[in-house]
């Protein structure tokens, strides 16, 4: 701007000036120098005034008067020079202004040395050599690549092959995301911070998977490798003070090497197959399992069953017999009377054939009661009564030659015995 306010008024410091160390056209022509000599300061000087004063109207060299000590050209030299320097400090001071858009920060130095922050819009700091900023991006998500290169199959071997704790290799690549959280420590505290990240990204999923086992790493584990290298690596990133917050780690490709892919496509197949196998006897033993053991509660529970009932017809019978023999030491006569009937009772209940002993002779009668009862049912038509008839008489058979037992004399003889006891138990 000063180069081309100096065009303007017409001052030229070039050696092609033919007046240049010359003089002026009044120089007397005996002061003359040497073309070696070196050029009249004294004369720009005076020069440039001149063309100053006519270049803020000042009317030329003898616009004015030139008695006494009041020197125009000096004057307004003087004053055009303030303008130039007060154009040139606005100048200066307006170069300071920068503006910071949303989501970046402004870092502020003072010769060179931080200072503060500025944060974003519209921001003023000294203008240079005094100060200088440099604004840098906090929102933005950025990416290392490890293992590979804007594609999966860009790979780095000496990056993406790593030792398992079980002594096998495995190709990896994952890629890490990150935000800044402090721009003075991105921007002062580490030299070259992307490469620093990459590394410290290498270093941290090295020491996890040299931790882990190959099947851990290759299948149910991928997820946990992800997040203990985030945390590892957020770690190491606090203790270099690199500002830095990582965001997400994600795997991108996880396989053996190639030149053993193929023995370890076989190795799974076989072992998926050996899975297959242990499900399907799994499955088997859950369904027989089951069957067993409900089988053996419900056999259990039927001996406990049976265990109880006998129990408890034992105790019954046992409390009958109590209660009987009470009964039986009252009145001896009437309960062994009473217990004949009922024993008589339920074995012709339970039989459908009877004899009995007559009194004239040694003869028994024979009756059959099953077709006694069941001729009349087999004549009679539905829902008949049946009256019972003197037909089934023909039916009743005797049996001769059969030994009979007195009944009536053993009641007797049994009636006598009691009593007889029962006068011996008074007796005492």
């Amino acid at each position: 701007m000063i180069g081309s306010f100096l065009k303007r008024i017409g001052v030229t410091l070039s050696l092609n000036d033919p007046q240049w160390g010359r003089g002026s056209k009044n120089s007397n022509q005996d002061d003359k120098k040497s073309p070696d000599s070196p050029p009249d300061l004294e004369q720009i000087w005076k020069d440039f005034n001149q063309r100053l004063s006519k270049f803020l109207g000042q009317g030329g060299e003898g616009g004015g008067n030139n008695g006494g000590n009041f020197n125009p050209e000096s004057v307004n030299a003087k004053v055009g020079v303030g303008v130039i320097v007060l154009v040139f400090c606005f100048v200066w001071l307006v170069s300071g202004v920068f503006i910071v858009q949303e989501g970046q920060t402004a870092v502020i130095t003072t010769f060179g040395k931080y200072t503060h922050v500025a944060g974003p819009g519209m921001n003023w700091r000294w203008p240079y050599p005094i100060q200088n900023h440099e604004i840098v991006d906090v929102s933005q998500v950025r990416t290392v690549e490890v293992g590979y290169r804007s594609n999966v199959r860009n790979k780095q071997a000496h990056e993406s092959l790593m030792l398992t704790d079980d002594e096998n290799i495995v190709d990896i690549q994952f890629a890490v995301q990150y935000k800044l959280k402090n721009p003075v420590e991105w921007l002062y505290s580490n030299r070259e911070p992307d490469d620093m990240i990459r590394q410290v990204a290498e270093t941290s999923i090295r020491e996890i998977v040299g931790k882990s086992k190959m099947d851990f790493v290759l299948y149910e584990g991928r997820e946990k490798v992800a997040a203990d290298v985030a945390a590892l690596m957020e770690q190491i990133l606090n203790r270099y003070k690199a500002g830095v917050q990582i965001a997400n780690v994600s795997m991108q490709g996880v396989q053996p090497p190639e030149q053993v892919q193929a023995a370890f496509e076989d190795a799974v197949k076989a072992g998926q197959d050996k899975e297959r196998q242990k499900n399907e006897g799994q499955a088997y033993a859950n369904d027989v399992i089951p069957k067993a053991r409900g089988e053996a509660s419900r056999m259990l529970q039927e001996a406990e069953g049976y265990k109880s009932r006998v129990v408890a017809n034992a105790e019954g019978n046992a409390s009958r017999f109590k209660q009987v023999l009470n009964e039986y030491q009252k009145a001896p006569v009437v309960t062994r009377d009473r217990m004949y009937l009922e024993t008589m009772q339920q074995i012709f209940a339970s039989t459908s054939k009877v004899m009995m002993d007559t009194k004239a002779g040694n003869n028994m009668v024979y009756l059959p009661l099953d077709k006694m009862i069941s001729q009349p049912d087999s004549t009679a038509k539905p829902n008949t009564p049946v009256a019972p008839t003197s037909t089934a008489l023909p039916s009743v058979q005797i049996v001769e030659q059969v030994p009979s037992v007195d009944l009536r004399n053993h009641r007797e003889d049994s009636r006598a015995r009691d009593a007889r006891d029962s006068r011996d138990r008074e007796v005492r």
